[in-house]
């Protein structure tokens, strides 16, 4: 077919600009559409007439656009077969055009070794769906959005090291096929095990009951059990009352406070400590003597210093890691952890090495201009090729701050639009890739079509017969994946530790990363959330399992999607109570930014953080 398409061009005066690039998706035109070669070129020629083409040249550019024009061709070939019937409308040609082409999902859905190259999609083309199907959506689909008509695809920004990321099914001479023949050539990956942690809150849970004394049990729990941590570490004696009159040296244990409404600043701290010391009172900090420090509202510190007049504690040293307890089920002997698996899922068993192949993805997953979603479809398809054992994808997916979403100018409920163009979607791909994909959700605070509470409850979503592989996780959330922990949480805490936090670097100039820091708080105060007052706009619910922000270990990856730069770096917790631990820490980006592509991270984690392998991808 490839030499009567290429033959049939040069016939009308057509010369292709890149056989590789262009034939394929001609073949899958041909294949969609149902036309010979010479339909092909004559739909063609009137794209190019259409179009005021100027070099009779086919280029790779030109696909999407001709595509959308063998699309129309379509819609009015339909209206056109039977005179005197009604008009249709563009979301009723769509429903046609789809009902036609459920004959071919049957050959689509199956597994890549076994699908016939005939039925292959353009699987880089975002209006197609896994399973072939034209997107239905609120505008017309003949419209060529700007993230359709972007040019560099799947661009490779950053790599934790020189060594590259393992492609599954990479073989030579990648870039000059189509995408079919790389699924057909990989090898599909072994199914990983999924060990959630916790279970609260529970969906269609009661919330907007917070209560002042909720609030006040929260933080008093909070600087007990951490003042409780400092003592059993045995780097220091029990904590006393940082407000009593002292001479001498002394340590204390308590949360960071402004003195007032505004922004946190040097002349503004004070330390409130518990209510078993100091009966809950608060006394000012002074940080002059203080070489570096780096504090935020909310965070629950360790003070060495003296407080001579009693109405001021002069701070010698600061403890801001607080260490972890001892003995933790994350950190289990491997023999008892691997009894717990096998009682927790005794059909799923984790192999001997913490390995995993995971593809993470935050929200928005359609850009501004429109309700496409064809973000989330270019990542599907990346998906495809890459064959990950767990995509990771993070809220908003029906994203209440969407323009068109504000307006509701769409006749869909966000319950349908979230079913219809997100479960549907990945309903289609791991039906397509197999058993071995698994899928897990993480709500935003920021989904339409979810509970507006922070902690919140996952997705309350059950797939038929996919309910093994598409699962919900609450937000935050701790889960197990083939014995690597991962914590993730879609409320950008990142961001607002940014906007909070106060710090001062050491004379010499020298200081962490920016970024570091901020994601060291989240593991180093053992909490997702540990900013207190929350940012504007966080619904924090402390009557919602509050015990859901905790972070009971340090947690092998931990995932804070953020406006700010997307990064993936190797946190080092230390501390001299204990050995260093190590968290590896990702910052996806956004899949969608505006009305352009973002970033996601493909990560294969080996063993442990230092020897992870991740790239940081724009789509």
């Amino acid at each position: 077919m490839e030499i009567q398409i290429k033959d049939e061009f040069k016939r009308s005066g057509f010369t292709i600009h890149d056989d590789d690039a262009v034939l394929p998706k001609c073949i899958t035109f041909c294949v969609n559409y149902k036309l010979s070669p010479s339909d092909l070129v004559s739909s063609w020629e009137l794209y190019y007439l259409n179009r005021q083409l100027i070099e009779p040249t086919v280029k790779e550019s030109e696909m999407d656009g001709f595509l959308l024009h063998l699309q129309n061709e379509q819609k009015e070939a339909l209206i056109k077969q039977e005179p005197g019937s009604p008009v249709y409308s563009i979301r009723d040609v769509d429903m046609i055009l789809n009902d036609e082409q459920e004959d071919t999902k049957i050959g689509i859905l199956d597994t890549p070794t076994d699908r016939p190259s005939s039925q292959y999609d353009d699987l880089g083309d975002s209006r197609f769906r896994a399973n072939g199907s034209v997107l239905s959506t609120s505008k017309q689909s003949s419209i060529v959005t700007p993230f359709g008509q972007r040019t560099n695809k799947f661009v490779i920004q950053f790599k934790t090291s020189s060594e590259p990321i393992e492609e599954t099914g990479k073989i030579e001479g990648e870039d000059k096929i189509s995408e079919d023949q790389i699924i057909r050539t990989a090898q599909p990956k072994k199914r990983c095990s999924l060990l959630i942690r916790g279970s609260k809150p529970e969906p269609a849970c009661r919330y907007m009951y917070d209560r002042t004394e909720d609030k006040f049990n929260f933080l008093e729990t909070c600087i007990v059990k951490h003042a409780s941590a400092f003592v059993d570490c045995g780097q220091y004696e029990g904590p006393v009352d940082p407000t009593v009159a002292s001479q001498k040296s002394i340590f204390a244990v308590g949360m960071i406070c402004c003195d007032g409404e505004g922004r946190l600043n040097e002349k503004s701290v004070l330390l409130q400590s518990s209510v078993e010391h100091s009966g809950g009172q608060r006394v000012r900090l002074e940080l002059e003597k203080l070489s570096q420090y780096t504090i935020f509202p909310g965070q629950v510190i360790g003070i060495v210093g003296d407080n001579p007049s009693g109405h001021c504690l002069v701070a010698s040293k600061v403890e801001d890691l607080i260490p972890f307890p001892a003995s933790s089920d994350c950190d289990l002997h491997p023999v008892k952890r691997q009894a717990l698996d096998e009682d927790g899922l005794p059909s799923l068993q984790s192999p001997a090495l913490s390995e995993l192949s995971v593809i993470i993805a935050a929200g928005p997953f359609t850009t501004t201009d429109n309700l496409f979603f064809e973000p989330l479809s270019e990542l599907l398809a990346y998906a495809s090729r890459k064959q990950p054992q767990l995509l990771i994808l993070l809220g908003p997916f029906v994203d209440s701050e969407h323009p068109e979403i504000r307006k509701a100018t769409f006749d869909r409920s966000f319950d349908e639009v979230f079913h219809q163009e997100i479960i549907t979607r990945l309903g289609d791909h791991v039906e397509y890739m197999g058993s071995s994909t698994r899928v897990l959700l993480v709500p935003s605070i920021r989904d339409a079509n979810h509970d507006f509470v922070f902690p919140q409850p996952p997705f309350d979503i059950h797939p038929p017969e996919l309910k093994d592989q598409i699962s919900s996780l609450t937000n935050p959330g701790i889960f197990d994946a083939d014995k690597v922990t991962i914590g993730c949480c879609s409320v950008d805490i990142l961001k607002h530790l940014s906007g909070e936090e106060i710090s001062r670097n050491h004379k010499d100039g020298t200081s962490k990363n920016r970024l570091s820091r901020l994601a060291t708080h989240i593991i180093g105060q053992h909490s997702f959330y540990p900013l207190y007052p929350p940012a504007e706009g966080v619904p924090l619910d402390f009557s919602v399992a509050p015990e859901a922000l905790n972070i009971p270990s340090t947690p092998q990856v931990l995932v804070v999607p953020s406006d700010l730069a997307p990064f993936v770096k190797v946190l080092s917790l230390n501390n001299e109570a204990q050995d260093a631990a190590k968290c590896l820490c990702v910052n996806p980006g956004r899949l969608a930014k505006g009305i352009g592509g973002g970033t996601f991270v493909e990560l294969n984690y080996r063993k442990s953080p230092d020897t992870a392998h991740a790239s940081i991808v724009r789509i």
